[in-house]
């Protein structure tokens, strides 16, 4: 079995870990607390999802109030804004039969995608987008395995490969091995802010020619888990790397609006290829995915995101519409969240006040988290938390005593997982191993999401230092 083999079987095998031992426990302590089992907290804290709601950030009223709206009695009442009236209006009549419930073209109402596509111009600074280059889907994961897809060949021999930092979110690893691909890591350098290093990725692409073809490099920016933010230098590079290998882009960019570092501002890879020039402008082959599931809206049940197509050639954009095609089109309900994240309310509408109030307010708490996860993450012996620049996690390294390892190894489990097992269990707080994204040999994480409400981090904070306090001195 070759090392990037090994990893991938890890890597399943740890998730499927987690949800038989982790959930499983999850469950049974939620039911013995609802039957007034005594233990030191009243109930579990779970941050091992990175989804903003179920952590408890509330929804934005003007997302749920256009939704809403579409009931013909709210429409015609006085309770709603006219801005909220006029935009679930123009939405309707963007529908087949002016109704949700019909189905959208393939790649999405054509009004919305539009929309999108104006969006990406203002946001990349003037850069144009084309809406032709545009798919609305179900989630940006069911666009990237789309796309994966078209450069994946399970036939092929040698197998395919994709480029994938490690560490890095299970979703995208389980994808490709489903789909016969070869996942190559390159790994981020954790002493340095969780840095992209295109020696790494020289080194992981020349590991990959021994036992398959390389055709794809898979980025995330902002970092997911590790909280990462490129610079435009960064950028550059990989994007010279890309074009010297040949390799097709994939940049998962699902976290563009939650950027926390003072000195920190997020820039797309279109944007960063498109001020490079020509030719690498109009050759490097990218793939840029978004979502209403992240970010400030953290919409996750609404199921909608986009993937934006650029320097494809027009045959494989013809393949793409018809993968696209197979399963219809996104849902339209998260189709219309996906308007309302990409064009939201402006000054003067009436809706602006609330709206600007209530991403504020997400905003401050954010950053405020940030700052107390560092502060008392790295005060902890035996922890060490690197800057979180942005996106929704903590991956902070947990040094783990000898004794600690081989009482996890003796118990049939990853060491990080029997730390998480035993943060679960004797402080009420559900996180995930390290294990589940990939991290370097002999090194041991955390991941848990930073997007609650301030008290929700507070008392996770307070468990957790308490917690791990007393499992040091236990296997010192």
């Amino acid at each position: 079995m070759s090392a990037l083999q090994e990893i991938s079987l890890n890597i399943r095998n740890m998730k499927q870990l987690e949800y038989s031992v982790l959930a499983r426990r999850t469950n049974q302590i939620k039911d013995e607390l609802k039957k007034g089992v005594k233990k030191s907290y009243r109930e579990v804290i779970d941050v091992s999802w990175g989804d903003p709601h179920r952590a408890g950030v509330k929804p934005l009223s003007f997302v749920r109030q256009v939704l809403a709206a579409f009931y013909p009695q709210l429409m015609d009442g006085d309770k709603l804004m006219v801005d909220v009236k006029q935009r679930a209006q123009m939405l309707l009549r963007a529908c087949p039969g002016g109704s949700v419930g019909s189905y959208s073209a393939t790649a999405g109402v054509t009004e919305i995608v539009e929309r999108v596509s104006e969006y990406i111009t203002r946001r990349d600074g003037g850069v144009p987008s084309h809406p032709e280059n545009i798919y609305i889907s179900s989630g940006s994961q069911w666009a990237l395995t789309n796309i994966l897809k078209v450069l994946v060949n399970p036939e092929a021999s040698p197998r395919t490969g994709v480029l994938t930092p490690v560490p890095c979110h299970s979703t995208t690893i389980l994808s490709l091995m489903a789909l016969g691909a070869e996942v190559v890591p390159y790994y981020l350098r954790e002493e340095q802010g969780w840095a992209l290093d295109v020696e790494e990725l020289q080194r992981a692409w020349g590991s990959a020619k021994e036992v398959c073809n390389p055709v794809g490099l898979y980025v995330i920016n902002p970092g997911n888990p590790a909280g990462y933010v490129q610079s435009r230098k960064s950028m550059q590079e990989v994007i010279r790397f890309a074009a010297e290998k040949r390799l097709f882009l994939l940049a998962d960019e699902v976290y563009q609006d939650c950027v926390f570092g003072e000195e920190t501002e997020f820039v797309s890879y279109k944007r960063a290829l498109a001020e490079m020039g020509s030719p690498l402008s109009d050759t490097v082959e990218l793939a840029s995915f978004h979502t209403t599931s992240k970010g400030l809206m953290g919409e996750c049940g609404l199921r909608a995101g986009y993937v934006e197509l650029v320097n494809l050639d027009p045959a494989v954009m013809k393949h793409i519409y018809s993968l696209f095609s197979a399963n219809s089109c996104a849902p339209v309900l998260g189709q219309f969240a996906l308007d309302v994240m990409t064009n939201p309310p402006q000054p003067g509408d009436p809706s602006y006040p609330l709206y600007m109030k209530e991403t504020q307010h997400i905003r401050t708490s954010v950053a405020e988290n940030v700052r107390r996860v560092e502060e008392v993450i790295n005060s902890l012996p035996g922890f060490s938390c690197q800057p979180v620049e942005g996106g929704a996690f903590a991956f902070p390294r947990v040094f783990l005593p000898p004794k600690a390892i081989e009482t996890a190894k003796e118990l049939g489990m990853k060491p990080d997982t029997f730390y998480c097992m035993r943060l679960l269990e004797d402080a009420g707080v559900l996180s995930s191993p390290g294990s589940e994204y990939g991290q370097q040999e002999g090194t041991y994480h955390i991941r848990f999401c930073i997007m609650t409400p301030s008290e929700i981090m507070e008392e996770l904070l307070r468990r957790l230092s308490t917690f791990h306090k007393r499992f040091m001195n236990e296997f010192s």
